[in-house]
């Protein structure tokens, strides 16, 4: 299927885009097998698998397995995968003479393993000894008399400037030793992480020449303000996970000739616990989003989503969802013809009810969410070109058809046109029920955002999927308090804030089942809607005196607000856009409901307002 979907994903030739700079790089993709979790063997079923043409064994690797370098190699050969390079060595160059000359006995010693392996490249990083001396003569004689070493065996050196290299540590550094050197099996190799990490200007890779750039490793990560070897070690991810513009060092080494494969060397230590299978994926996903960044490849352009056709709550017991809809002002419009789903609606809010599916173990979940996108075939072979899961959907006669894929946490995405005269819409698949005017008096007009659970080890998952499958914006990611420690929320958007999904993670393994998502409904009188919802006999989360307090602290607001706010249980926030006024259901099962006013421009979520609702949902849930 892999396959299947990446011939959607086509490179982008010079006469495909004229506009662009002419490149060389080549479509092959690669990654290191310290990415993954598991031992060597499963990581390599798990790398071919997912699609790679090629993996960058990393010494650790080979050392923990009980598999021979031929036994690696004829695995390799069988999964269709090449050995693009063996790493690493270090502290190698610039060093007295005689540590030099045990270099050179260990360096023979990796060549055997080389030549066993079947590899051809080997990385050296460069020194962090505290012997190593500030010397490039020495540091470029060293590493020339180490390619006359390789070159015999017929092996060539990739020369990597770590960011934190005792007198190496930018890339054109490192080049200037190379060129120095001036040998044919000796070149640089060009890490994103270690060029952007330290700021460097990638303008200068287009004055390497691309035949000396010998190898090209990636990986993002999240700015942070933290030692660049810890940051390195434990923080990096896959591109376009991170805040790091990995797309403009391939720009630049493709305009300077590089022709090699893209690979990924990522340490990240959530990834080294997570299934190594849905990891290479979402490795591969991501090296398909980055050539499109780069304008190296085209696959299906996205078609933005503009608004939700619905959001799906399945459970096998519906009353107490009932209870809660009608209570907000929603109104059984609709029964499916062949399935137990039920149609709610209020102003332009869609809500299904699925009494054929969920667990009773957690009660209602939200298990989809529709999307209203302009042309939905187009949205699905985007979403297929980048790996992204389809859903199996069991038509009866007469359904319209639905592209749905999976999202990282399981969640269904269907691809909607509503009610439109140039494509079926998934409403006619709803025998009308009748409703009367005075069911339908709430205030709810559209739903605003949906917030979706993520499990712990794939949120960065999650920012990549929706970004890259779906074209959505990535906001900051903001960590945020509960009564037991911090969970991280990041939202993603639509143009014009149509489509706003917040995806939030516990803080580790265990925390999942304890984290709840929800249906943020939009009204124009927030207070309004709450007092309602009272008056039809629901609980609306009670938020603590101490909260209106401080907002009257922290806000000039006027009193008569400031008390309709209290007795409302509604919280406020705002900024220099305006206003954000938000209430909360008690949560049924999984599921809770948000009513949201919004004034201006506002386009947050109530973060300032998270660890309220958070202590509030923890003591009505552990003592109502």
């Amino acid at each position: 299927m892999v396959s299947a979907q990446l011939a959607a994903y086509e490179p982008v030739s010079a006469h495909d885009a004229p506009d662009a700079p002419e490149v060389r790089l080549g479509a092959r993709k690669s990654i290191a097998t310290v990415s993954l979790s598991g031992p060597l063997s499963e990581k390599l079923t798990a790398i071919a698998a997912a699609g790679f043409d090629g993996v960058e064994i990393f010494e650790n690797d080979l050392l923990g397995t009980p598999l021979s370098p031929e036994e690696i190699r004829a695995r390799c050969a069988d999964l269709g995968l090449a050995i693009d390079l063996y790493q690493p060595m270090r502290d190698v160059e610039a060093v007295p003479e005689d540590v030099f000359v045990r270099n050179l006995r260990r360096a023979e010693r990796k060549f055997d393993v080389m030549r066993r392996l079947g590899a051809d490249l080997l990385l050296v990083c460069s020194s962090v000894d505290p012997r190593a001396l500030d010397d490039d003569a020495l540091a470029a004689e060293q590493l020339r008399r180490l390619a006359e070493r390789a070159h015999e065996h017929g092996i060539r050196i990739a020369y990597e400037a770590l960011a934190w290299g005792r007198h190496v540590d930018t890339y054109d550094h490192a080049w200037r030793i190379v060129e120095q050197a001036d040998h044919q099996a000796l070149g640089t190799c060009l890490d994103s992480f270690h060029i952007l990490s330290r700021g460097s200007d990638v303008s200068g890779i287009a004055g390497i020449p691309g035949e000396k750039i010998f190898f090209l490793q990636l990986a993002d990560a999240p700015k942070l303000a933290m030692d660049v070897l810890q940051w390195s070690r434990h923080h990096r991810c896959f591109p376009g996970q991170g805040g790091l513009d990995v797309a403009s060092v391939v720009s630049a080494a493709a305009r300077a000739g590089y022709d090699g494969p893209l690979s990924l060397e990522v340490f990240n230590d959530v990834f080294r616990q997570a299934d190594a299978a849905q990891t290479a994926v979402d490795a591969l996903r991501s090296l398909l989003v980055l050539e499109e960044s780069a304008g190296l490849s085209a696959p299906p352009v996205p078609s933005l989503p503009t608004g939700f056709a619905f959001a799906e709550l399945a459970t096998p017991d519906t009353e107490p969802v009932r209870a809660v809809l009608d209570a907000l002002g929603f109104a059984r419009t609709g029964r499916h013809t062949s399935k137990p789903v039920e149609l709610w609606e209020q102003g332009a809010a869609r809500l299904l009810l699925n009494s054929g599916a969920g667990s009773r173990r957690y009660g209602p979940t939200l298990a989809a969410v529709g999307l209203e996108t302009p042309d939905p075939a187009q949205a699905a072979r985007r979403a297929e070109a980048l790996l992204a899961p389809v859903v199996p959907r069991r038509r009866a006669l007469g359904d319209a058809p639905l592209d749905a894929v999976a999202a990282p946490d399981g969640t269904e995405l269907f691809f909607c046109r509503t009610d439109r005269p140039d494509h079926p819409s998934w409403t006619g698949d709803f025998e009308p029920l009748p409703v009367s005017p005075q069911e339908r008096p709430g205030h709810v007009r559209r739903i605003d955002h949906v917030a979706l659970t993520q499990p712990w080890h794939q949120f960065d998952e999650a920012v990549l999927f929706h970004r890259g499958v779906l074209g959505l914006t990535v906001h900051e990611s903001l960590d945020l308090a509960d009564p037991y420690g911090l969970f991280r929320s990041r939202a993603v958007a639509g143009p014009g804030g149509g489509v706003r999904l917040a995806l939030n993670v516990a803080p580790g393994p265990g925390a999942d089942d304890q984290m709840l998502q929800h249906i943020a409904l939009a009204t124009d009188d927030v207070i309004a809607a709450a007092r309602a919802v009272r008056a039809r006999g629901a609980a609306l989360l009670p938020i603590p005196a101490n909260y209106y307090d401080d907002l009257a602290a922290r806000h000039d607001l006027d009193p008569r607000l400031l008390e309709d706010l209290r007795e409302s249980g509604v919280l406020y926030d705002r900024d220099e856009h305006g206003e954000f006024l938000h209430c909360y259901t008690a949560a049924v099962g999984r599921v809770f409901f948000e009513l949201v006013q919004r004034t201006g421009d506002h386009q947050g979520y109530g973060a300032r307002n998270a660890g309220i609702r958070l202590a509030a949902q923890y003591a009505h849930q552990h003592h109502p």
